[in-house]
This record gives C-alpha cells, structure tokens and sequence, in this order.
C-alpha cells in the first residue's frame, strides 16, 4: 500500500499554526485499541513526517487524539479548570489503501473542527 496520514493543528482564535500539541493515533478493531504512533507539532502546527506513513499504512478505523489542554494554558486561552477543551479525539475511516489522507484539527479555546483534506 501507498497510502499515508498526516495532519496539523491551526490555532483560529489567534490565526497562528498551533506548535507543541501532543497527538497519539490509534488503530480501531472491534473492541480494541492500539496506540501506533505518538507525535507533537512543530512551529508550523505539522507534524516532522507523517504520522502513519507508507510502509505502516493499514486501511480501517482510526482515532487522533489532539492533548490541546497545555497548549491552551500557555498561550493563555485556557480559561477556568476543567478546561471546555483538554483532549480532542477524532475517529475517522480510511478505506484507500493507496491515498494520501490528511486529518487537521481547526482549534479555539471553545470549539473545534476537521475535514478530510490533501
């Protein structure tokens, strides 16, 4: 397979890519979960390589799970504890073996959103 994932974080309160956010990606199978890849953002809200690349691509269901509540808290966006938003999980499938598939995560303090991007 050919098929790889990537995925970045863009802050949109503060219109900034959204640097040292932890993400943990894991693959779905029935009732079991298997964390395979563990990453955190760079200056430019990336990640360094793609955090499922080619030669570990799998088609099936996937969950990221975006650890943002640091993030907030150092950037001053956080707000009271318990933050509305501390770890953002988005399950999603992948059934193209040979696509490039790209995840990102819009972020603001009180809300979020995803599409399948290129």
């Amino acid at each position: 397979m050919s098929g790889y994932l990537t995925t970045h974080v863009l802050d949109t309160a503060r219109g900034v890519p959204a640097e040292g956010i932890r993400i943990a990606l894991f693959h779905l199978s029935g009732d079991s979960r298997e964390m395979i890849a563990e990453t955190v953002t760079n200056d430019d809200g990336r990640t360094d390589s793609p955090i499922l690349p080619q030669d570990k691509f799998q088609t099936g269901t996937y969950e990221l799970i975006f650890f943002c509540g640091d993030y907030l808290r150092d950037t001053g966006q956080a707000g009271d504890d318990p933050l509305f938003l501390d770890a953002v999980p988005i399950r999603f499938g992948m059934s193209d073996g040979e696509a490039h598939y790209h995840v990102p995560l819009l972020l603001s303090p009180y809300g979020y959103s995803t599409y399948r991007g290129s």
